[in-house]
């Protein structure tokens, strides 16, 4: 399943999904963290097992892209330069930002302020700058 450090994985909870998570290592064993929201969406209870299937996760960014960003991505050079600079890490922490905005308009304003805020400030990620570009890019 792991890609020299890629750990990112596809994963199916009683064949619902795929959802995208990382294989994390304990000292005897690996495992997964499902988030909050993902173990309410699913019904997830700590004291039940689960049928979980995995698979390699082939994404680009281990993460599926919003269209709104990738086309903004694909027609901003500058911005896709700083935005390919930034760790995986990162790269996914955007890219998740856009995903979980469920109005096109609002993603696409999102995308942009991402990508304005890259360029501004040459790469060096700084969130509490980007939620500042994020409300004024929905005040707009």
């Amino acid at each position: 399943m792991i890609r020299g450090d890629n750990r990112r994985v596809l994963a199916w909870f009683e064949e619902e999904g795929p959802f995208h998570v990382a294989l994390m290592k304990a000292r005897e064993y690996w495992y997964i963290l499902i988030t909050k929201n993902l173990r309410k969406k699913l019904g997830v209870k700590e004291s039940n097992a689960y049928v979980i299937t995995l698979e390699q996760d082939q994404s680009e960014y281990g993460h599926e892209v919003p269209e709104e960003f990738e086309v903004l991505l694909d027609q901003d050079e500058e911005g896709q330069k700083y935005f390919n600079s930034l760790t995986p890490g990162k790269q996914r922490s955007l890219i998740y930002l856009v995903t979980k905005v469920k109005n096109p308009e609002s993603r696409m304003k999102k995308s942009l302020a991402i990508l304005h805020h890259l360029k501004v400030a040459e790469g060096k990620l700084d969130f509490k700058q980007l939620n500042e570009w994020i409300k004024h890019y929905n005040n707009l």
